[in-house]
């Protein structure tokens, strides 16, 4: 929402509105925000009549915030109505700032969105009717919105109108969802699917006889046997080449034409590119205007670089240096080098010979958006279910089979996982064995969670995975996780880096069984006085105590913190030179790190960010004398 009209017809509902005004700004620093009323006020801008201001100026604003009666919202509104595909967002607040509701567009014009916001801003409760939002339903008007998803309607004599699908979903008749492609969006119908939705992969595995609706996620152009809502999201990447200055009208249509018979909706596409040359090229830039879409270019030096491309063609290379065009510019903007459709050799019909009317294209899909094989390293965090990101839990809801680290992540975790999913433990898998039983999921192209403690960028032993799944040409990805040194930090209520005292962190581990470079020797870190945070080190506690005293003071405050965040958590807190007593006093030797700094437990320095006399970016400084006031 860029233009947002806050209309307030009283002083108390002009002070809530400046109030409004100044959160939304930082909410929505992109969007204009102005006040207006009938009544003269600083920083508001005077109308002669609200009647008269939406006469006017209804269709120049996306939102519209009404601070009054509803009534009066209600009657000023009504004249103006035309669509609920084009009508602006209109909620409704009274001058109090009790209850903030939804009047207009609340799907399609994101007035219950704006609902929502306004109602957490003022403290006040939000009033929304539409009845898939008080179901708990989807709003099947907006589905993808956010991520640029269109819609197609496939109907039938009963289901013509977009009214009539929803009026049909929220009768909670057996609706069937066929899911092609994976996104934020995607994962969330799955995690969110109500009782009557049943979740499919692939049309095939759909019995229609049981289901009186079809959601389709899909790029393809589907034929469905029952009323049906496509879902196009933006995941293809057209590459094209042509003959110069070919008919850019004629191209478009006959492209259409053409990409239809691949099976794909060109509402699907998410871009367009060719080779730098093609820069100008009209045709192009025509179909990336209708389409809506970015047209890329690229160096003969990157399209050469796509050494996989199906269809080379030596007569291209001797004409403009490039083996390949539609191809390669496929797989640079999709950034994957496999080809949903190779390379189409077409030509405008009625085009006399000698003019230019040939054309190429050829498509890929973006990278990590199909429903194929993928594998996420997940950090579980600490230990407490709580505390994995919200993205991790995400995919843990999401995938097929959890394997995770059995000693060190709490069985708790698992219960994220949905039903269906296999959740195995790693505990007693070799690395072989769990590289086996990963490839058997992803070769059916379905989506792997390995689950490891903490973060698994930090002592997680990922690296012999991702060189084996390097090795194989198989997608995934890494979730960080909360670590244990910030768990510690938590459990301590101490912050690690003190003002002109520490400002420093160091991860680290003392030098057992597994060598340490001479350089980052305990004894040798220990010179920087830094808040030091040992992991995998209780067995080595004599030593670790010894190197760092050689440069910390025996006084400097340590922590023995075992299975951080954990039910069975325990800190024993001391001073460095007590360290391996205190170590032997815990009894513990795994899942435990050890703490070692002045920060610890501080509380003398105060910050300069909320220092009064300091000035930053956005706020000014105050003099000395005005502050100690």
């Amino acid at each position: 929402m860029k233009h947002i009209a806050i209309l307030a017809s009283s002083e108390r509902g002009i002070s809530l509105g400046k109030k409004l005004q100044y959160a939304l700004g930082q909410a929505k620093p992109e969007s204009e925000i102005a006040i207006f009323s009938v009544r003269p006020a600083s920083d508001v801008e005077q109308i002669p009549s609200t009647k008269e201001f939406l006469k006017n100026g209804f269709r120049a604003f996306d939102a519209f915030i009404f601070i009054g009666a509803l009534g009066i919202c209600v009657r000023s509104i009504a004249p103006m109505l035309q669509s609920k595909y084009t009508d602006p967002a209109v909620i409704n607040c009274d001058d109090d700032g009790q209850f903030v509701q939804s009047v207009l567009s609340g799907h399609i014009g994101g007035a219950n969105l704006l609902t929502r916001e306004v109602a957490s801003m003022l403290g006040a409760a939000p009033v929304i009717t539409t009845s898939s939002d008080v179901q708990g339903l989807w709003s099947l008007d907006t589905l993808g919105r956010r991520l640029g998803w269109t819609i197609e309607i496939h109907g039938n004599e009963a289901l013509k109108t977009m009214n009539n699908f929803i009026a049909r979903f929220i009768e909670r008749k057996p609706c069937a969802l066929l899911i092609e492609t994976r996104d934020t969006e995607t994962r969330r119908l799955i995690q969110t699917k109500p009782d009557f939705v049943d979740v499919f992969y692939s049309l095939e595995s759909i019995h229609f006889s049981a289901y009186h609706l079809l959601l389709a996620v899909t790029p393809k152009r589907h034929a469905a046997p029952i009323p049906a809502l496509f879902y196009r999201p933006k995941v293809l990447s057209v590459g094209l080449g042509c003959e110069k200055n070919i008919d850019a009208s004629r191209f478009v249509a006959s492209f259409f034409e053409h990409f239809a018979e691949t099976g794909y909706a060109a509402a699907s596409i998410h871009s367009i590119g060719s080779a730098s040359l093609k820069s100008a090229e009209p045709a192009f830039l025509k179909l990336a205007e209708t389409l809506g879409v970015p047209f890329r270019t690229f160096s003969a030096e990157a399209l050469n670089k796509v050494a996989s491309v199906p269809n080379p063609s030596e007569r291209v290379f001797e004409k403009v240096g490039l083996y390949s065009v539609s191809e390669a510019a496929a797989a640079l903007l999709s950034e994957n080098e496999a080809w949903l459709v190779e390379k189409q050799k077409c030509s405008l019909a009625g085009v006399e010979n000698g003019q230019p009317k040939h054309y190429t294209f050829a498509v890929s899909q973006r990278a990590n958006t199909a429903r194929t094989g993928h594998i996420a390293i997940v950090g579980a965090g600490p230990g407490d279910p709580e505390l994995i990101t919200l993205k991790g839990k995400s995919y843990l809801q999401e995938a097929d089979l959890v394997l995770y680290a059995g000693s060190l992540v709490p069985e708790e975790l698992t219960y994220y996982a949905r039903s269906g999913a296999l959740v195995k433990s790693s505990a007693d898998l070799s690395l072989e064995a769990q590289f086996s039983l990963m490839k058997e999921f992803y070769d059916r192209g379905e989506f792997v969670v390995r689950l490891h403690t903490g973060d698994p960028s930090i002592y997680g032993a990922i690296q012999e995975q991702m060189q084996y799944f390097d090795a194989h040409g198989m997608s995934y990805e890494i979730v960080p996780g909360v670590s244990s040194f910030q768990a510690a930090a938590a459990a301590l209520k101490s912050e690690f880096t003190i003002p002109e005292r520490v400002q420093t962190i160091i991860l680290t581990r003392g030098e057992g069984r597994t060598p340490v470079p001479e350089k980052e020797r305990l004894s040798e870190l220990a010179r920087s006085q830094s808040t030091l945070c040992i992991y995998l080190s209780a067995t080595l506690a004599h030593k670790v105590q010894s190197e760092l005293l050689e440069h910390y003071p025996p006084e400097t405050p340590v922590a023995v913190c075992y299975k951080l965040t954990w039910k069975d958590q325990r800190i024993w807190n001391g001073k460095l030179k007590n360290l391996a007593e205190l170590v032997q006093e815990s009894g513990k030797t795994r899942t435990v790190l050890l703490v070692v700094g002045e920060a610890i437990l501080a509380r003398s320095e105060r910050s300069k960010l909320y220092d009064p006399t300091f000035a930053h970016g956005f706020r000014e400084a105050t003099k000395p004398s005005e502050a100690a006031t």
